[in-house]
């Protein structure tokens, strides 16, 4: 088990010097000059000069990987042109808006969607199957940004209790109106967001676990714990829907850079301020060190996710092994 993880943690290091290759790469041939976002527009062919020097865009392209590299492994990820703030700092102020988000969304998603998925098996064909089926279908098809603009349509501007936007009502704190108020408040803002957000995912985990039950309560073993007389829900619970976890383990693995990215439309339809919010603007003002930043830690999170879910399919199905 020691070996497999020495030896994965081994294979990240070239699949993340990859990723930073490419994602510098990118910026460099996307369109703009980022002089542009660093003078005035009026300005002279020496302030410009002068502005290019002064952040290294003068130097040969290797050179200016080398040092935004090296940098980075520090926790560095430079400043951005456009708010002239560090990167880092703009990441981790909206980091926990869109971790607290996603967590409850992630929360409510599992609760729902894994007790859902193995009861429409174990019930194949009954009206209650035929009905999740229907709603799995059509909660995968319907788009988030058109779902999500219809609950604002259609019952928030009609119900006042339920704000259309932002994450807290200004002046609601814990010192002015105590701790249940407050909590009550912060609800209320997470109505919508977590309604849209966990449609399609609450959709597609029930399908899959019920798929998955499916497949697993028509194996021999299954039919062998019954046969030696033991009770349905020990079958069911105990041998079946250990091992029909293991396509949503993988699913879980996935969440971790959802988490860091966040839901880039829901956030701004519903004007949360977290990562997903930040990510377009950064990308509709040209902001080349923010997106860069986002493109590396995303894609190492979704290396991480795969290394977590790995482990994890070991505590699911003790069959797995790493040794």
């Amino acid at each position: 088990m020691k070996s497999y993880v020495f030896k994965r943690l081994l294979q990240m290091i070239p699949l993340l010097i990859g990723i930073s290759i490419v994602s510098f790469a990118i910026m460099q041939m996307a369109p703009g000059d980022p002089v542009d976002l660093l003078t005035e527009r009026n300005a002279t062919a020496e302030e410009r000069a002068r502005a290019r020097t002064l952040y290294g865009l003068d130097r040969p392209l290797h050179v200016q990987y080398w040092i935004w590299l090296t940098n980075m492994l520090r926790g560095d990820f430079g400043h951005s042109y456009v708010r002239g703030r560090p990167v880092l700092e703009m990441i981790m102020e909206r980091l926990p808006n869109t971790a607290y988000l996603n967590l409850v969304v992630s929360i409510v998603i599992y609760c729902l969607a894994i007790p859902i998925g193995v009861a429409s098996a174990l019930r194949q064909y009954s009206v209650f199957d035929h009905s999740v089926t229907g709603f799995a279908f059509l909660g995968q098809a319907l788009p988030n940004f058109w779902f999500g603009l219809l609950l604002i349509y259609g019952i928030a501007l009609q119900v006042d209790l339920i704000p259309v936007g932002g994450i807290a009502t200004y002046g609601v704190t814990m010192a002015n109106n105590g701790p249940w108020l407050v909590l009550l408040d912060r609800l209320r803002y997470l109505i919508l967001p977590v309604i849209v957000m966990g449609l399609s995912a609450l959709a597609g985990i029930t399908r899959y676990m019920r798929s998955s039950m499916l497949e697993v309560t028509r194996q021999d073993y299954i039919r062998t714990a019954r046969s030696k007389g033991l009770g349905e829900r020990v079958v069911i619970y105990k041998h079946a829907m250990r091992n029909a976890l293991l396509p949503i383990v993988t699913i879980i693995g996935f969440q971790i850079p959802v988490m860091f990215s966040g839901s880039v439309i829901i956030e701004n339809i519903f004007s949360w301020p977290g990562l997903g919010t930040l990510s377009v603007n950064s990308v509709f003002m040209r902001d080349y060190m923010v997106i860069m930043a986002f493109n590396v830690i995303g894609a190492a999170l979704v290396i991480i996710g795969n290394f977590v879910a790995d482990m994890l399919y070991v505590a699911v199905d003790p069959r797995i092994t790493y040794d």
